[in-house]
């Protein structure tokens, strides 16, 4: 059965959201206080409407008690952003992911039950940092607060290297889970894997340690 999302803040972020769930034929309902934003969105979504989001009558009646997964967007409300993820918990909503604006935002989420809390421009801002230090640096993913997942391009102090030659889990403490050679890909590649120019290596640490493996063996291949 195809799950239901509804997407409360059509901003920048809430919207990106909602097109992509309908892009892939998902059955969407976008909410937002701003009549323009809602017309923006009427011919995208399964269903787009104008309502307050902190009003529990109207949750009730719009039938958000019975999507599967609901998207808080809410820009820079923090009051509202909350309210409705309380509101949502309490209509009994199985999947509640929310927009944060900041560490406090995000301790008063935990506590209130929201399941997934992102933080947008803080990640946006960690990956392009990280692709400013190199160009080899494809991207970013942020798992916790201490480790990632990077996509690396290989280059010059890398090529015509086998793992065992890298050796990178013993000397930095990463874990490279996987290796693009063009379109193919080798997950759990052996210790005998010879790098080529440009493949892609992804790689899973400690931040701490994946700083260490990029300013050793991809910063200087600029």
């Amino acid at each position: 059965m195809k799950k239901s999302y509804g997407v409360i803040g059509l901003g920048r972020f809430g919207g990106s959201i909602c097109k992509e769930l309908s892009k892939e034929g998902m059955e969407v309902l976008a909410l937002d206080s701003d009549e323009d934003k809602v017309n923006e969105y009427k011919e995208i979504a399964s269903d787009a409407v104008i309502a307050n989001s902190t009003d529990e009558l109207a949750l009730k009646e719009l039938g958000f008690r019975n999507i599967d997964h609901v998207i808080v967007a809410i820009g820079d409300n923090i009051h509202a952003s909350i309210l409705t993820t309380l509101l949502l918990r309490e209509l009994g909503v199985k999947r509640i992911t929310v927009k944060a604006q900041n560490d406090y935002h995000q301790k008063i989420l935990e506590k209130i039950g929201a399941d997934e809390i992102v933080h947008p421009e803080r990640d946006m801002g960690r990956r392009i940092a990280h692709s400013i230090i190199s160009s080899n640096v494809l991207d970013y993913l942020e798992l916790s607060d201490e480790y990632s997942v990077v996509e690396i391009k290989a280059g010059e102090k890398m090529k015509g290297k086998t793992l065992a030659d890298l050796d990178i889990r013993a000397r930095f403490g990463c874990n490279v889970v996987a290796i693009k050679h063009g379109k193919d890909i080798n997950v759990s590649p052996m210790a005998d894997e010879t790098i080529s120019y440009e493949d892609v290596l992804i790689i899973i640490g400690a931040d701490k340690d994946i700083s260490r493996f990029e300013k050793e063996l991809v910063v200087d291949d600029d």
